[in-house]
């Protein structure tokens, strides 16, 4: 989950470094360091915290050098301490290397390599991988002058065959001036083509200032960069022809504007993502949908007899939700799992069976395990994701974009509504295949259309939503509480404000609230209540005057025209009146400002929660 970057070419590598790690810091922020190659040496800047702080330290250092790697880093092994930041050097100074992953046999390695004489500074998996690369450089003879084969790039090789694990690395060698060597396994990376220089990042929003020409690699393969040519091999040797993509989306959704926070920027933007995302998406007639990816004729989807699908995290709340809406419109059965757990269960599974994965970065480690495992098991596996050229993205058989942009807050907003608006875009497309009529589809499109303004209507309810989340920043503990394809919503609304605000809250089913959670209720812990209107709404109604007999203090978010008893509300949402597919994106929008107002309220570091980073990419 760290921010890999690296540069080569005729300018100073320092700057581009520092402007490459601050577009990746949402990756991880708990230290930053880059190292330089200074003539003979490599010259290495670490420091916990920000990369603010490393730009600081690093300015009086005048790094002139035109080579250079940097990492901004998510702990995993070791604590946030100067000397585990990376870079990692060799303990004879003669290579140094930044890492995304875990080395799971770094200990066995760090036993082989005392032995022989190296020596380790810091606790991390990192600092074995890089003496090992030294300990295989000094093994390796210098090659034929006539063989073009580099020492420095078949000492990475050497080593990375005893390495078990995750990685994306970065290494930069003392006596190989103006060269980098890169190598991905699991772990994301991505090269970029540029005017006499190259660029190298775990994300390609490090380097879209730079140059619009990319190339992702593949896991297994190693890069060698100079600032004039590029070559990518295998681990078994074999040369890999690259295939150069371009860029599509525009660098300015990677700033902040006049926003105080990338997550406010978020929130406020899903009227248009919402508009991306269905974008081209319906029949000429209005009645269906298109998806031109998804490599599925309609007869086959027809031959479907249930549906997988995957996510982590939020992605997994907007599973829940579109498993309710295609059951309910398509009459689908359908499952929903843990992309962490259902890669290491014997999951029965039946013939006709296929697989959606969730990931707003298609890089989630457990989700493209998942996947993997899926398709080894004979299953055809699609894919909803936002981030073209990802690893889910090339490894599904087909699958949607969800073209909302880059979203830089941790917490995830627009991505989540987006991804519930495709959820039931699907939901719509299996069931006109089935038994859905032509009036019902013309009706749910219209619905969806309309989703986008239905969330302006929502927004502009923030002022008051701000002043409710100024009356509950001071509790510890709040419920969250929904019913069918709002239940999902509640614990998403939980793990908003969790995630930001680090306020305990739990989201359940309303009607589960009698078997034990109702325990939790006191004047201390808030309730959050979903009460739309509805076939239950009574019910819903009846289980927040539950809490109110036992003293709890009730936030209700209900439908514009519903009428609640007096006194059963101590604070009041209104939703616009709206379409049980669209229901769940509009409802989402409350608890969003909700949670967001709160941590704002609290002087939270809503956009860098503490040990939280935006994509997941080791187990």
């Amino acid at each position: 989950m760290c921010g890999i970057v690296g540069y080569v070419g005729r300018q100073k590598a320092a700057p581009i470094l520092i402007e490459g790690l601050k577009r990746l810091e949402y990756r991880g922020y708990d230290s930053a360091g880059l190292a330089v190659l200074q003539g003979p040496r490599i010259e290495v800047v670490k420091k916990t915290g920000r990369v603010d702080v490393l730009a600081k330290a690093a300015a009086p250092r005048r790094l002139a050098g035109a080579t250079g790697i940097g990492h901004t880093r998510w702990a995993t092994h070791g604590g946030v301490t100067e000397a585990n930041a990376h870079p990692h050097l060799s303990s004879d100074g003669s290579f140094a290397l930044v890492h995304n992953g875990v080395i799971e046999n770094h200990a066995a390695i760090r036993r082989f390599l005392a032995a022989k004489g190296y020596t380790f500074a810091s606790e991390t998996d990192t600092e074995a991988l890089v003496n090992l690369i030294a300990y295989h450089h000094a093994k390796e003879p210098e090659p034929a002058p006539d063989t073009g084969k580099s020492r420095f790039l078949e000492s990475v090789r050497r080593a990375l065959m005893h390495v078990e694990g995750a990685y994306g690395i970065a290494v930069l060698c003392a006596a190989c001036p103006g060269e980098i060597v890169a190598a991905r396994k699991a772990s994301p990376l991505v090269l970029g083509v540029g005017d006499r220089e190259h660029l190298l990042a775990s994300d390609v929003a490090a380097l879209a200032s730079r140059t619009q020409n990319v190339v992702y690699l593949k896991d297994g393969e190693l890069l060698h960069l100079t600032p004039g040519r590029f070559a990518i091999i295998t681990q078994d040797e074999e040369d890999v022809p690259p295939v150069v993509d371009r860029i599509t989306w525009d660098t300015a959704g990677a700033e902040l504007g006049d926003h105080r926070h990338f997550m406010e920027k978020e929130i406020f933007e899903q009227p248009a993502a919402l508009e991306n995302a269905m974008r081209g998406r319906f029949s000429e007639d209005g009645s269906t949908a298109n998806f031109g990816g998804l490599n599925l004729t309609p007869a086959e989807l027809r031959q479907v007899g249930r549906l997988v699908l995957l996510g982590c995290g939020t992605a997994w709340h907007a599973c829940l939700v579109a498993e309710h809406l295609v059951e309910r419109f398509a009459r689908l059965p359908v499952e929903v799992d843990y992309a962490s757990e259902f890669r290491y269960r014997n999951t029965p599974l039946d013939r006709d069976t296929l697989f959606f994965v969730m990931s707003q970065s298609g890089e989630t480690i457990d989700t493209l395990g998942a996947l993997r495992e899926a398709r080894r098991k004979g299953f055809k596996v699609l894919a909803i994701n936002n981030t073209v050229g990802s690893s889910i993205a090339r490894e599904a058989d087909g699958g949607i974009y969800q073209h909302v942009g880059p979203e830089i807050g941790v917490a995830s907003t627009k991505a989540f509504t987006s991804q519930l608006l495709l959820g039931a875009i699907i939901a719509l497309y299996i069931a006109r295949m089935r038994d859905m009529s032509y009036n019902d589809g013309l009706e749910y499109v219209k619905a969806l259309k309309a989703a986008p303004g239905l969330v302006r209507r929502v927004l502009a309810q923030a002022p008051r939503i701000r002043e409710i989340a100024r009356r509950h920043a001071h509790y510890k503990d709040m419920l969250f509480l929904g019913r069918l394809s709002l239940f999902p919503i509640a614990l998403e609304g939980a793990l908003k404000l969790k995630e930001i605000s680090y306020i305990h809250a739990e989201g359940y089913p309303a009607a589960e609230m009698k078997h034990g959670p109702i325990a939790l209720v006191s004047p201390e812990c808030p309730a959050v209540f979903f009460a739309p209107k509805g076939e239950i709404f009574n019910k819903l109604v009846s289980s927040i005057q539950e809490i109110k007999a036992r003293r709890g203090r009730t936030i209700v978010i209900t439908t514009e025209g519903c009428e609640l008893p007096p006194g059963v509300a101590d604070e009041l949402i209104h939703l616009p009146d709206c379409h049980e597919a669209v229901l769940p994106i509009v409802a989402t929008i409350p608890v969003q400002l909700l949670s967001y107002y709160i941590a704002v309220e609290l002087g939270c570091d809503v956009d860098k929660p503490r040990n939280l980073a935006k994509s997941v990419t080791v187990e």
